[in-house]
């Protein structure tokens, strides 16, 4: 976008002139900056700027808000979530912008409140014997088939059949995430709080199982034609999910009473004692622990596989779901004084990146919250 056009479009956004796709042009030219460490003087003042946009999206809240608990804006209208969805994305998007202005280039996550650290790459390996290996930056690690730059483990293919493969752990802690490409070439992301069991060898022509013991997990299978026909499942506590070659996203937490399964693309049958369904493309099962049916909906798949590129995207989410998600990113509690506060519905695009207390401003400006308070290791909501 030229500076002449990006302005003009400024312009009239600010007075409420845009339609949602000029909105979402201006929100993908401010992301253009995200991998920038200044912003460029000549498009104008970026305080000033940033106030105005502000002043724009409280005044569209303030023009359309439903009270559903005292002091606390809830949005109701059809036509208002579409523009309340896009303005607090691009206000997010906007404040993770010029924060980033302040940054210096290579600088190592710091702590918001000087304890709470954003999350990172890192996890622990447990081998078939015991052994735990401590998996994180600045950490080389090779053993067999199987290396780690402290960022990514890789395991390498084994020729011929084993007699006893031995089955290994990654354990990805709250504040954590990472990726493990398996002994197929299967690539897996792994969500923080989330635990993932998977043999380190497999043998062609036979079924490839791994098992996702608690958390979210992003798959990428390596498929079954490279594999003499060898299928591939992922085994949860709740359901089996049986794969030919495909893309899709697995949320399985144990303080959550569904489990979700995200189709990208190609095609799984996910399964339990009672149960079976065939998911296509932008399709999600959901399985509840309280009677186990199995439920199949089309979704936005962009907001459930969001993590994986370092976004949380949140779609009428109540505040105490984005809280369960936030405190596994920032391995810290977040609590509301007011229960009820808790049902609030936010929709919001954050960069996973930034510090708690950024996010936590944002969403206080736009007066979701009133305030919040840091106690220890706990962040209460008022």
């Amino acid at each position: 976008m030229e500076k002449e056009e990006f302005l003009t479009l400024l312009n009239r956004y600010i007075s409420g002139d845009t339609n949602r796709e000029e909105s979402k042009k201006l929100l993908r030219f401010y992301e253009s900056f995200q991998t920038s460490d200044e912003w460029d003087e000549s498009l104008g003042s970026k305080e000033e700027i940033q106030n105005k946009m502000l002043q724009r999206i409280q005044d569209a809240i303030k023009s359309e808000e439903t009270k559903v608990i005292p002091l606390k804006p809830f949005y109701t209208r059809k036509s208002f979530k579409v523009v309340a969805a896009a303005s607090v994305a691009m206000l997010i998007s906007i404040s993770l912008l010029f924060n980033r202005g302040n940054k210096t280039k290579d600088t190592i996550p710091v702590a918001a409140n000087k304890n709470i650290l954003i999350g990172t790459d890192k996890a622990t390996l447990t081998l078939e014997d015991g052994s735990v290996i401590e998996l994180e930056k600045g950490k080389a690690y090779s053993k067999g088939n199987v290396s780690s730059n402290g960022e990514k483990l890789i395991y390498n293919s084994k020729d011929g059949k084993t007699a006893a493969i031995a089955n290994n752990f990654l354990t990805i802690p709250r504040g954590g995430q990472f990726f493990v490409q398996l002994a197929d070439s299967t690539k897996v992301w792994l969500n923080s709080e989330s635990q993932l069991k998977y043999p380190v060898a497999f043998t062609d022509g036979e079924t490839r199982q791994v098992e996702l013991l608690y958390g979210e997990a992003y798959f990428e299978v390596s498929p079954s034609t490279k594999h003499k026909g060898s299928k591939f499942k992922v085994k949860t506590q709740e359901q089996n999910v049986e794969v030919i070659g495909t893309e899709f996203n697995i949320k399985a937490y144990k303080d959550e009473t569904t489990i979700y399964t995200t189709l990208v693309k190609g095609k799984v049958a996910v399964s339990n004692s009672g149960s079976k369904a065939i998911l296509a493309p932008d399709e999600q099962s959901r399985i509840s622990s309280s009677n186990g049916s199995i439920a199949v909906a089309e979704v936005d798949v962009y907001n459930e596989i969001s993590w994986r590129k370092g976004l949380f995207v949140f779609k009428g989410m109540p505040l105490k779901d984005i809280a369960r998600v936030l405190s596994r990113w920032y391995d810290t509690d977040i609590v509301f004084a007011d229960p009820a506060l808790g049902n609030v519905k936010f929709n919001g695009v954050l960069n996973k990146n930034q510090n708690l207390e950024d996010i936590l401003t944002t969403i206080k400006n736009i007066n979701f919250i009133n305030a919040y308070e840091k106690k220890d290791n706990k962040i209460i909501i008022k």
